[in-house]
């Protein structure tokens, strides 16, 4: 089929999901095509997004979601799950010779429950495994109530060393306000004040110091790579479990620019990820595991995971056999070497840089420079039809909210087609924001962190400058929904 007639094919097919939807919402149909107008119209570099392809979009909006499928393929608490089989089977195959992992389950529905499968995994393979062995009991139902309320203690007071939030870290990593904070017994590792880089001789004496049975790699925003065959020595010397939550670099996992000491998976002991990111598909989670963990994991469902959503596998799949490709494995390399021009485009123009710099997928951005917090600068960078995130920079004196920091990120733009010119550019228009954005005042006078006040005209100046890179790289080219 030629391009020309791929293009008419899904033009035709959204457009009339959207007139379906219509005739019985008119405002989620009105919705859904203003959504793709704005994405198409702003400058989307929020490190934790990207653009499916049609066909992964497509997939995602079929009768598989009617569909309960509780259980594993060939093990179903329903009838009818045949075809549901196939779709997680070819789903997991696909993850399984992507990645080189030797076992893969991809039932969960975001990253946080491939956390939370992971977590308790290791708990039942190192805690509640041996407890109920040692008593001779299959299951907790076998367990005396004493033994239970044993048990049950031991599993609430185990330990997780994972990386500091404002380090780079992620909430799901033993935070308070997440159930990971609240299941362990957590502390935290952070980065050489001096440089912002990870320290491996301080995270392995924080491991020796606290013993934990999780120590968990991974991160959110931190702008560099992590040495993973580190990581596991410093697991394997304190007997924890080595957990990397990929969530946001596993495209560049797939795409072969993460490999040796620096591609998690032949490392660690449990992988989680997030599908879409930096991995451009549907929005979901999966575990990769040793096989060790495989009949721990397999138990996700019902363990903490209502039933599997089959549209989502499906997608998954889809998504999966286009990172099989070395179409793919070029675009996870632009997305590196795009980083690295928006890093030397904020550089060159004096901005200040986590750690200097970037060598993975993002970059983070330390507005106290411009005077700024990071909800100013967010906020301010929005109204020019810059989409961003603020997030914290190591000891931000700003805290978790405001924060000092704006992370950036290249997979979306990167797949819209925009290269090292147009991320200088980009670099060059978020600094003309930031110059000319000052803090506003309370109403008592005093200089706010939230309110700020842009220039004149320079919102209108940079949406001009930014539709130009924008339309010479259309979002979903070819797709016309009027």
């Amino acid at each position: 089929m030629s391009e020309q007639s791929v293009n008419q094919s899904i033009s035709s097919a959204y457009s009339q999901i959207l007139d379906v939807i219509g005739g019985v919402e008119p405002r989620i149909a009105a919705a859904t095509r203003q959504e793709l107008e704005d994405q198409r119209g702003s400058l989307k570099l929020i490190a934790s997004e990207n653009y499916a392809s049609p066909a992964v979009l497509l997939t995602m909006g079929t009768w598989f979601s009617d569909k309960y499928a509780e259980g594993t393929v060939g093990h179903r608490f329903y009838a009818g799950c045949q075809n549901v089989d196939t779709v997680e089977s070819v789903a997991a195959e696909h993850a399984r010779e992507l990645f080189g992992a030797p076992y893969a389950y991809v039932q969960p529905h975001s990253g946080i429950d491939a956390n939370l499968v992971a977590f308790w995994s290791i708990l039942a393979h190192h805690v509640e495994g041996p407890w109920l062995q040692k008593f001779g009991a299959k299951n907790v139902n076998e367990l005396s109530e004493e033994d239970w309320e044993t048990l049950r203690t031991e599993l609430g007071h185990q330990r997780l060393l994972g990386m500091s939030l404002d380090a780079g870290g992620h909430l799901t990593h033993g935070f308070r306000p997440n159930i990971s904070g609240k299941m362990f017994h957590q502390n935290q590792y952070g980065t050489d004040p001096e440089t912002g880089l990870l320290d491996y001789d301080a995270v392995r004496a924080k491991a020796r110091e606290f013993q934990p049975l999780v120590l968990v790699a991974g991160y959110s925003a931190y702008p560099r790579r992590v040495n993973f065959a580190k990581m596991r020595e410093i697991a394997d010397e304190v007997g924890a479990t080595l957990m990397v939550d990929m969530a946001h670099f596993a495209g560049l996992v797939a795409g072969r620019v993460f490999t040796g000491d620096e591609d998690p998976v032949p490392h660690a002991h449990i992988v989680t990820t997030t599908t879409h990111k930096s991995l451009r598909g549907p929005r979901g989670g999966m575990v990769l595991a040793q096989e060790e963990f495989a009949p721990d994991v397999d138990r996700g469902c019902p363990m903490v995971l209502g039933g599997p959503l089959s549209h989502m596998m499906a997608a998954k799949a889809v998504a999966l056999a286009e990172a099989r490709t070395q179409e793919f494995r070029d675009y996870a390399q632009r997305i590196a070497d795009n980083a690295q021009s928006l890093a030397d485009g904020f550089l060159k123009r004096g901005a200040t840089l986590v750690t200097g710099g970037t060598d993975n997928h993002l970059v983070l951005l330390d507005v106290s420079s411009f005077g700024l917090t990071g909800r100013q600068a967010e906020t301010a960078l929005l109204d020019a039809g810059v989409v961003t995130n603020r997030n914290s920079v190591p000891a931000d004196p700003n805290g978790a909210w405001y924060t000092s920091g704006i992370r950036f990120g290249t997979p979306a733009l990167t797949t819209r087609g925009f290269g090292a010119e147009e991320f200088d550019r980009t670099a060059e228009l978020v600094v003309e924001v930031l110059s000319n954005t000052q803090p506003g005042t309370t109403k008592a006078g005093e200089v706010s962190k939230a309110s700020y006040v842009l220039g004149d005209g320079v919102a209108d100046r940079v949406r001009s400058a930014s539709a130009e890179m924008l339309d010479k790289h259309p979002l979903y080219p070819g797709l016309d929904l009027a």
